[in-house]
């Protein structure tokens, strides 16, 4: 019997499995169990490297659901990411996401068909390294201005949005969803999801910043 199984990364009390299991679930997925890493393990590790990444190299079969928020979460860079997709479909396992509901099957056998889903492939990993590489610089940026400044001074009101909200604007922007689609998905106002696509360097830079307050 097939299973549907969540695979999620949790970095703060804001990205909770239980949190990310009911996002999956509101895009109609119906998740017999979630697997999770902390975001720490995720980063710069691939996933078969992670500790609960590897069980589920071991336990998904064929015919198997592996459900993610996006592709990111399956590594580190675009080769991990395309690699790891790429070794769930020989084994038979269906990869979703919860964004945008894209489906990679590997029992897809019509060359026109392959050649469409292995160059979505491509695109998405591609555009998920870049993003996370903007993400990191954008965190570097203000965490090096926290620390040469008076953090009481400087840092500002607290971000209004989480990291986990941030990320999934940033995904759902990308791939061409409105202001009221965002809003709707994120639990952020409408004039919040269009001030922080106005600014999006600013959004990650303050919230850099309370990040960096917190690690200090």
């Amino acid at each position: 019997m097939s299973r549907t199984v969540l695979y999620a990364r949790v970095s703060t009390a804001d990205q909770t499995t239980a949190h990310q299991k009911a996002q999956a679930e509101a895009a109609g997925f119906a998740i017999d169990e979630v697997v999770a890493d902390e975001a720490t393990s995720g980063v710069t590790t691939s996933l078969r490297d992670r500790p609960e990444g590897r069980r589920l190299f071991d336990k998904l079969r064929a015919g198997d659901v592996l459900v993610v928020r996006w592709v990111d979460r399956l590594g580190r860079n675009y080769q991990d990411v395309t690699d790891t997709i790429r070794d769930f479909m020989r084994q038979g396992v269906i990869i979703r996401t919860v964004i945008n509901g894209l489906t990679f099957d590997g029992d897809t056998k019509d060359p026109m068909q392959q050649a469409v889903r292995d160059a979505l492939i491509g695109f998405m990993a591609a555009t998920a390294q870049a993003q996370a590489e903007a993400t990191k610089e954008a965190q570097r940026a203000g965490i090096a201005f926290h620390r040469a400044a008076d953090p009481a001074k400087y840092r500002g009101r607290k971000p209004s949005y989480t990291r986990e909200q941030l990320e999934m604007l940033r995904d759902m922007e990308a791939q061409g969803a409105g202001p009221s689609a965002i809003a709707k998905a994120t639990g952020l106002t409408r004039p919040t999801v269009q001030r922080l696509l106005g600014d999006m360097v600013g959004a990650e830079t303050v919230l850099a910043k309370w990040e960096g307050q917190a690690v200090a």
